[in-house]
């Protein structure tokens, strides 16, 4: 009953491995985007913030 045991724990184990890189990596495909997205609204807003751009923003303009 021993080695059957003894067997079973190399397999747990590379499974709880394999499970911590999935959920490792799929925290990195949320996080990455939502950095780039705020970098992108950060710049944006400081952009038009300055109010120096060429073209300025009108309500109702589409």
């Amino acid at each position: 009953m021993q080695s059957a045991a003894m067997g079973l724990r190399p397999a747990k184990i590379a499974f709880l491995v394999a499970a911590m890189m999935f959920f490792a990596v799929l925290a990195l495909d949320i996080t990455v985007p939502a950095m780039v997205l705020g970098v992108m609204a950060l710049s944006n807003w400081m952009i038009l913030s300055t109010g120096t751009t060429q073209y300025q923003r009108r309500r109702g303009a589409a």
